[in-house]
């Protein structure tokens, strides 16, 4: 893959510096997307279907070879270098940044050998603003790792240890899909992602659409969130109506059987089984060009997410808002897993210079592109 251009290239070198720091020996160069997500939110731990793309905010991780068992990594954003020990046996989280390279070293090591690395990583993706910048930052460091172990990795192997790190270390028990985005990112295509079996089909995405983020300047902190919460009530309602997942439930099964729930409960499923719907109904919008219709359907997804799932917040829902005021947006939602972060804006090209006066510097043109890979 070539060199990146523009705001990527120019953390690549000044990675290159960071590095220099920590190790005379010569760089290798790994990047990680971050993500949007279309629509699908709260459903892949469901084993639901979710549309995410693959965007052109990245980590990039420069990384070269120790003679030792040590990993020592620095960051840019948090201006700091720390260090452990491959053959550590019970580390602990720390609440920290560190945690996510912790973590996929952890849940690599019990998949093959590794060494030890001196890493350099630094990202254009805003921390804490539903971008998947942690699966981004795990994905890189991963990928790095076993490329200085010369150790190569399934993308789809890699996407897994990324999901225990986050769930076995980092205490956030979240699914596949941000792994998977970053690994299978396709230009120019959003992912079509079935997170019971782990299939990804890239959907082309229409021309003359833009897709936008716009940054609530909330921060969530997932692990210390209502997030893990969502996942134990999700579980709990698949069970009362004696299915695996609500993946397993169909949106004329719950019609019948729903109201049987506990009120807190059927809402959760409700936003579940109707996200999954939507999921499949966006699929088709954007593959005959519907684009009023697929707009509809992330506002309706964005009005689940707020009043069925309860992740939303007042800035977002004012977001949203003020971005579907605005002439050519066809649809606005909240994208991550919420508490804060940042939505996703579906538009026509031509309605971009609006949407960059009425947020300003909180508005980011965004573009689908190829998942994580090694740089030449």
């Amino acid at each position: 893959m070539s060199a990146p251009s523009g705001p990527l290239e120019l953390l690549r070198e000044a990675l290159r510096a960071d590095l220099a720091d920590l190790s005379d020996r010569q760089p290798r160069f790994f990047r990680a997307p971050g993500r949007v997500n279309l629509i699908g939110e709260h459903v892949d731990y469901s084993g639901g279907l979710v549309l995410p793309v693959a965007v052109d905010r990245a980590t990039i991780v420069a990384a070269a070879p120790r003679d030792d068992r040590r990993i020592r990594i620095r960051s840019r954003e948090h201006g700091e270098i720390a260090g452990f020990d491959l053959d550590e046996r019970l580390p602990r989280p720390q609440r920290s940044w560190v945690d996510y390279a912790r973590g996929i070293v952890l849940a690599l090591r019990r998949r093959m050998p590794l060494a030890g690395a001196d890493l350099a990583v630094g990202t254009t993706i805003p921390m804490g603003a539903g971008l998947a910048s942690s699966a981004a930052l795990e994905i890189a460091v991963g990928l790095a790792l076993c490329a200085i172990a010369d150790r190569p990795i399934e993308p789809r192997v890699l996407a897994g240890a990324a999901q225990e790190a986050e769930n076995s270390f980092v205490g956030v028990q979240s699914g596949l899909m941000d792994p998977l985005a970053s690994t299978f990112g396709v230009r120019d295509h959003a992912l079509l992602i079935d997170c019971r079996s782990g299939a990804v089909s890239p959907i082309p995405l229409p021309e003359g659409i833009v897709l936008a983020t716009v940054d609530s300047g909330e921060r969530h902190a997932l692990a210390s969130s209502a997030y893990n919460r969502r996942r134990i009530e999700t579980e709990e309602a698949a069970r009362l109506l004696g299915v695996a997942l609500l993946r397993d439930v169909s949106p004329e099964r719950f019609a019948r059987e729903g109201d049987e729930l506990p009120p807190l409960l059927r809402s959760r499923a409700r936003h579940v089984v109707g996200e999954i719907s939507r999921v499949g109904a966006m699929v088709r919008a954007l593959q005959r060009g519907a684009l009023e219709d697929a707009g509809a359907l992330m506002n309706s997804s964005h009005a689940s997410l707020r009043d069925n799932f309860e992740v939303s917040t007042p800035q977002l829902d004012l977001l949203v808002e003020a971005a579907l005021d605005i002439e050519g947006v066809y649809g606005a939602r909240m994208t991550g897993a919420g508490f804060g972060g940042s939505i996703v804006v579906l538009l026509r090209a031509d309605a971009a210079p609006a949407l960059a006066e009425r947020f300003g510097d909180a508005a980011t043109i965004v573009h689908a592109a190829d998942g994580a890979a090694a740089l030449e």
